[in-house]
């Protein structure tokens, strides 16, 4: 065995009689994670760092790989729930979990077991059993997949999200035709089934102290009170950027207070897309505020980020417009959340930039688009993109960023002069030296043949605003899909489109047709939009469109 590997498993059991303390004793042998891994990390801490997997996802070796070594702990995401198990009444069916419980158990990592009752994955044939007999099924099904993997899981999700916001049960199947015993129920068939896993109750939006959260701590207080088996509250947090509950510690603490053993089961943060680094930073801060959160109350005993990289998260299907949630990206690359959470768990923080980037070269200059590319940087973690500024003077205004080293330039002013320069950032937002700059002259306007009326009205104590845009067509000839392209001078945001899609990577705005407006009529057909938005300190219109790559006049 190698120094390193001695060294990581020695961490490991130090953390493994820790992780005995805080309520995961008599559990499958403690994970061996990679030393300086966000799994080697937890565990020093006596917690674990994990992840959840389904099987589509191991076909990819690059993915296995970090999956494997990165961390200490595996769920299961689907297929332990019970459409995969028990397609059809007795007929059970466990080829798939096995795959990845297998594949965690040769690589040293824990497994958690989501999930043996929700109303959601459901085979058709469940919600055709008589009342008389559902009670008895929903046994026997808990019985027959907790025993299957007995002493192979150190926690079940026995059940999951069983209220309402309001507090309320939720009318599952189960709600309706058991009634409220069948949560206790399932309890007691989970324990005599597996006697050695810890016991939970899973839900989200219960991270913060709230009407859902009170009910959930209100149900297992009785449960303890009346010697129902429970060890545990999943919180799953999935959360929105920036929303972070502030009682998220005191919530954990209540629970722990009880005698009860919290686990973060699902997290992910997720942004309005597309990223951009104040919303990396934003995301890291909130990736940091929740393992703090954990790491401050010792019965907190772990966290799973539900699924690592957002090459495979749920949350674009689910949300469109949003992802970006996870702490690696869809090219398996660390995101600054990535460094957040394992500065967060002690390790060193990077603080070395990468190399200075070449200066760019410009080519294909138009009157409002230019083309760059210079030398690509290095990094001793990795690069994680570049920040493109105009110079003018001594200030260099962001205009843009690229993940590669090349990028378009839109939205540039005819027949004006722009110096510009490039900068690179890692994941840690460590910024390199200032590249060399190259200067270029866009080309004259060449007349254009559209007008665009921009009105803005502000709100909400100066610090929003709502704006309205129309296109009109001038020239001869119908517009069949239109791009719409501008700067903001002022730093302002968009925050929400509607009647267009938009990107905005830095000051410079596209908003480009809906699949209803994406014609505009010959000599004087219009098609309109609007956005709210945000700003700081002033609220200036643009002053300069240009639609399609044709700067237009501004009514």
């Amino acid at each position: 065995m190698s120094p390193q590997r001695q060294f990581g498993r020695a961490c490991a059991l130090a953390a493994g009689l820790l992780l005995i303390a805080a309520g995961l004793g008599g559990a499958p042998a403690m994970a061996d994670p990679a030393p300086g891994s966000l799994g080697a990390l937890a565990a020093a801490k006596g917690k674990f760092f994990g992840s959840a997997t389904d099987n589509p996802e191991l076909s990819d070796a690059p993915y296995v790989q970090i999956l494997t070594t990165e961390f200490g702990q595996i769920t299961v995401g689907n297929t332990m729930k019970w459409q995969y198990t028990e397609p059809a009444r007795g007929q059970f069916n466990y080829s798939q979990a096995d795959t990845i419980v297998n594949l965690a158990q040769s690589n040293g990592q824990l497994v958690r077991g989501h999930t043996l009752v929700w109303h959601n994955q459901l085979p058709s044939w469940v919600n055709s059993v008589p009342n008389n007999e559902l009670l008895g099924v929903m046994r026997n099904h808990i019985t027959h997949e907790a025993t299957h993997f007995r002493g192979k899981v150190i926690h079940w999700d026995v059940v999951n999200e069983a209220f309402e916001e309001n507090g309320t049960r939720r009318q599952t199947v189960f709600q309706q035709k058991i009634g409220d015993s069948y949560i206790a129920e399932a309890f007691r068939a989970a324990r005599a089934a597996d006697p050695g896993a810890k016991l939970y109750y899973n839900d989200y939006n219960i991270e913060g102290i709230n009407a859902k959260s009170d009910a959930v701590y209100n149900m297992v207080r009785s449960f303890l009170q009346q010697g129902i088996p429970i060890d545990g509250v999943g919180m799953q947090a999935h959360l929105i950027l920036g929303q972070v509950p502030s009682s998220l510690q005191q919530n954990i603490q209540r629970f722990a207070d009880l005698g009860l053993d919290v686990a973060i089961t699902e997290l992910d943060i997720r942004m309005n897309l597309p990223r951009d680094t104040a919303k990396d930073m934003q995301q890291a801060d909130d990736y940091r505020r929740v393992v703090n959160a954990c790491l401050a109350v010792t019965r907190c005993v772990g966290i799973t980020v539900w699924d690592y990289t957002d090459k495979y998260s749920w949350i674009p299907s689910v949300f469109p417009g949003q992802g970006a949630a996870l702490p690696y990206d869809e090219n398996f690359n660390k995101k600054p959340a990535y460094h957040a959470i394992a500065n967060a768990l002690g390790a060193t923080p990077d603080t070395t930039p990468p190399s200075t980037p070449g200066t760019p070269s410009a080519s294909g200059i138009t009157s409002s688009t230019a083309s760059l590319m210079w030398t690509a940087s290095t990094d001793n973690v990795g690069v994680a993109g570049y920040n493109i500024y105009r110079r003018q003077g001594t200030t260099d205004t962001l205009l843009t960023q690229s993940n590669a080293n090349s990028t378009t330039l839109t939205g540039l002013t005819p027949n004006t002069q722009y110096q510009i320069v490039v900068r690179a950032r890692d994941a840690a937002n460590n910024l390199s030296a200032t590249s060399g700059a190259v200067t270029f002259t866009t080309l004259p306007s060449a007349g254009g043949s559209c007008r665009v009326a921009y009105r803005a009205s502000n709100w909400g104590g100066g610090g929003g605003f709502t704006a309205e845009v129309s296109i009109t067509n001038t020239g001869p000839t119908a517009i069949n899909g239109w791009s719409l392209v501008w700067t903001f001078g002022n730093g302002q945001r968009v925050s929400y489109m509607w009647n267009a899609s938009y990107t905005q990577p830095a000051a410079t705005v596209t908003a480009t047709n809906a699949s209803y407006n994406g014609s505009i009529g010959a000599n004087g057909g219009t098609q309109s939009f609007g956005f709210n938005g945000t700003f700081s300190g002033g609220n200036p219109n643009p002053t300069a469109f240009a639609l399609n790559g044709t700067n237009c006049t501004i009514a």
